[in-house]
């Protein structure tokens, strides 16, 4: 079905299409931006699950059997503000069909697979897909509507899906895995594609050239960002592998920073640049990202901790394990039709700065009482998963406000190259300070009286570094985003900062 607003890519003949008034006007659309983002969310979760059985059937080492996985995530955080940036350029509905066509293809590739280095390829295609399409989604999301409610509203809903394939995406895999070979997991994307890419064709308007980004392209600047996103992404992981002691994860910080520097001097300097800092400035941009990275770095500390404790520390198998986060899913998919409303009676900054605040009450509770047992931890993820649920609309909506209309795109991809980001830098402090402090292999189980000492004592040292430094952003977004006195002039709330 074709909606009143869909029209063909191309030079505008006319006005452009008026915003949607409801959610329902605008299902065709947000089915479509809603299959994009189930795919994300159940794109690593289904196939980590069959990663023993890749090992056994394509004979890979272990390091191999990560990169399936880090591969896919490098690819798609590195290039996610170089791909928003084009799709502000070129058009985003343009550039996320593209992507959706290349997932497909990629996705149907899979059934030739026979080796681990050709599946690491094909999961780097997909990475790249993923970069072209999922950043959209929140940006069309948010242009599909004039109303903020329904932007919120619009948003909720495509994450409510996301958090669903969440939830289910292990057990589908388990599932899929007892009857079908580990290829299906993958080609169980096409049907998914499909249903996004026809989903958008029809119900997503044709961007109006009009409000498409005209300056040319920063390469230069492109490749600098690039670079110190897949530095950012690497390197956490390299310490959480090889050890503070080792020298790759200090030259991966060494190229960070120098990467960082030039492309902080070349935004600077440049006459037409990737991403204008003077724009990501703005108090409700820089805000907005600071929330973010906060959840995600508290999200992926505690989930990394909370999986460890529970197989390790406790002893439960991977399935009771999994149930033991129950808690956190059932939090995330329930709670999806009260965002809206929690928002509209909160308004939206205070929405973000409570749902951030959530996230990092969830982690201070488990630091401090989770060592004491499973209820403690239950109410954790609770607290966590409750933030999480509000802080990716009021977040978002809040980052994208303060952009002009044309950088959408570029603003929905730094929201998610951020929580990619923090997200590393979550999992790769625990892990750090888990091998300092941690005598032998702690994934060897039956520990010792002395290793569950420090075990429990790796877990308070890095949820307190988390916590404390989640803690840290909330307070600066906060401080950042406060409306201006009576008296104080053009403060930082105003979102004056900028062209």
């Amino acid at each position: 079905m074709t909606t009143p607003h869909a029209t063909r890519e191309g030079p505008a003949t006319g006005p452009p299409p008026a915003p949607f008034r409801s959610l329902r006007q605008a299902w065709v659309a947000l089915a479509g931006l809603s299959a994009v983002f189930l795919f994300e969310m159940m794109s690593n979760t289904v196939l980590n699950v069959a990663l023993p059985t890749i090992g056994r059937e394509l004979s890979a080492p272990t390091v191999a059997l990560q990169w399936v996985t880090n591969g896919y995530a490098v690819v798609f955080g590195g290039l996610m503000l170089a791909l928003g940036a084009v799709a502000d350029r070129l058009g985003r509905r343009r550039v996320m069909l593209a992507g959706l066509v290349l997932l497909g293809a990629a996705s149907l590739a899979t059934a030739g697979v026979t080796s681990t280095g050709e599946l690491i390829a094909v999961r780097a295609v997909m990475g790249l897909a993923a970069a072209m399409t999922t950043p959209g989604t929140m940006a069309m999301a948010f242009r599909l509507f004039e109303e903020e409610s329904l932007r919120v509203r619009a948003i909720t809903l495509i994450s409510t899906v996301g958090m669903v394939g969440l939830a289910i995406g292990p057990t589908v895999g388990g599932f899929v895995l007892s009857f079908a070979p580990w290829q299906v997991l993958l080609l169980m994307n096409v049907p998914i594609v499909a249903l996004a890419f026809a989903g958008i064709r029809s119900g997503v308007p044709a961007d109006d050239p009009a409000a498409l980004h005209r300056a040319p392209p920063d390469v230069t600047g492109g490749m600098l960002g690039t670079a110190a996103i897949v530095l950012a992404l690497v390197a956490p992981t390299l310490f959480e592998h090889a050890g503070a002691g080792a020298w790759a994860p200090w030259a991966a910080v060494a190229g960070l920073a120098v990467a960082a520097v030039l492309f902080v001097l070349r935004e600077r300097t440049a006459r037409h640049p990737l991403l204008d800092l003077a724009l990501v400035a703005r108090p409700q941009v820089s805000g907005g990202l600071a929330y973010k990275a906060a959840a995600g770095l508290a999200n992926a500390g505690l989930a990394y901790l909370v999986m460890l404790q529970l197989q390790l520390d406790l002893g439960w198998s991977p399935g009771l394990a999994s149930l033991g986060m129950l808690p956190q899913i059932a939090v995330l998919i329930a709670g999806g039709p009260f965002v809206h409303r929690f928002v509209g009676r909160v308004g939206i900054d205070r929405a973000a700065w409570m749902s951030a605040g959530s996230v990092v009450t969830g982690l201070a509770v488990y630091t401090l009482f989770g060592n004491l047992g499973y209820p403690w931890v239950a109410v954790a993820l609770v607290f966590v998963a409750a933030g999480m649920r509000v802080v990716g609309a009021a977040a978002g909506v809040n980052v994208l406000n303060g952009l002009p209309p044309e950088r959408t795109s570029t603003g929905a991809a730094l929201i998610d190259t951020a929580a990619e980001v923090t997200a590393a830098v979550g999992v790769a402090v625990g892990g750090t300070v888990l091998a300092a402090l941690f005598a032998g292999d702690v994934t060897a189980g039956h520990w010792s009286p002395g290793q569950t000492a420090r075990f429990h004592e790796a877990v308070t040292v890095s949820g307190l570094i988390l916590t404390l430094t989640s803690a840290a952003l909330v307070a600066w977004a906060m401080r950042r985003t406060r409306p201006p006195r009576d008296g104080d002039g053009a403060g930082a709330g105003t979102g004056a900062i900028g062209p």
